[in-house]
């Protein structure tokens, strides 16, 4: 993601401690939409612009959460963890070396060095058979989707479907309905700005975290996110953190493991980072850890 050279990326990696993984959610938690963002401050240093699409910048992080992320990724394994396609997270170029390890299509693709895991895809391939299948589901979200005209639905294949909707005119009871069906069928609907996802229940990011965990030989892992597709994530974590806002901060779910900030908008992002650090370094801190 980064522009290092191979040997700088190897001589990167050889410097990170392994003992504790990261595991961050992006979109809302790390990186941040102008409309995602919040009102800049008066006077407040620029956004550093983290995406471009079609000549657009479209994501950013404030300076100081730029800052924190490149000393976090330079110091810790630091993995992105994410609902994104592997093209959509190809668009995101992070401050600090590049991760070997992406989770995204919520856990369908682990990316390892930028590529497809061949095993990986195979495992979730298998997974997938034990639920209902992507047009069936595809067809739910469409039908939930009818009270808004605008709505775009969209296939991820072989994985999952998600809508690009107007959320005030999508309908309650639709969306109920969707969410029974899913119960059902072995799905998951979740409402994340404005996507609506329709995502199958083996698919997970918590899954995909898990691997990159057995690979790199961590003793621990810190997780960040803000949508109940997170949830699975903060759970496997050994401690975790969520912004204000968000569908989790929506729902009011919570857990002793799992730290509420208030702050919201693109300094969320900011906070998370530098729970990230302190963390850590409590961790591996502890007797016997080193």
């Amino acid at each position: 993601m980064s522009g290092t050279s191979g040997v700088a990326d190897v001589a990167d990696r050889a410097a990170v401690d392994e003992r504790v993984l990261i595991a961050t959610d992006l979109d809302r938690t790390l990186v941040y939409s102008r409309a995602a963002a919040g009102p800049p401050r008066p006077g407040e240093p620029a956004w550093v612009v983290v995406e471009h699409l079609e000549g657009r910048e479209i994501s950013y992080l404030t300076p100081t959460a730029a800052e924190r992320c490149a000393a976090l990724a330079a110091a810790r394994r630091l993995v992105p963890v994410t609902t994104r396609t592997p093209e959509q997270y190809a668009r995101i170029t992070l401050p600090g070396p590049p991760a070997q390890y992406a989770v995204t299509a919520n856990g369908g693709v682990l990316l390892v060095d930028g590529r497809p895991d061949a095993s990986w895809d195979a495992r979730v391939r298998s997974a997938l058979r034990t639920v209902a299948g992507l047009e069936e589901a595809r067809g739910e979200l469409v039908r939930a989707c009818g009270s808004d005209p605008s709505a775009q639905v969209r296939t991820v294949p072989e994985l999952f479907c998600y809508a690009v909707v107007d959320r005030p005119r999508l309908d309650p009871a639709s969306l109920d309905r969707l969410h029974a069906w899913g119960s059902a069928a072995g799905w998951v609907a979740s409402l994340q700005g404005r996507k609506l996802y329709l995502v199958p229940v083996p698919l997970t990011k918590a899954a995909a975290t898990a691997e990159v965990a057995r690979r790199t030989g961590a003793r621990h892992v810190l997780a960040a996110g803000d949508s109940l597709l997170d949830v699975d994530l903060l759970e496997l974590a050994d401690l975790g953190v969520r912004p204000g806002h968000g569908e989790i901060a929506d729902s009011g779910w919570s857990s002793p493991t799992v730290t509420a900030l208030e702050t919201t908008g693109i300094r969320a992002g900011e906070e998370v980072l530098a729970w990230f650090a302190a963390r850590a370094e409590e961790l591996v801190g502890r007797p016997g850890e080193r």
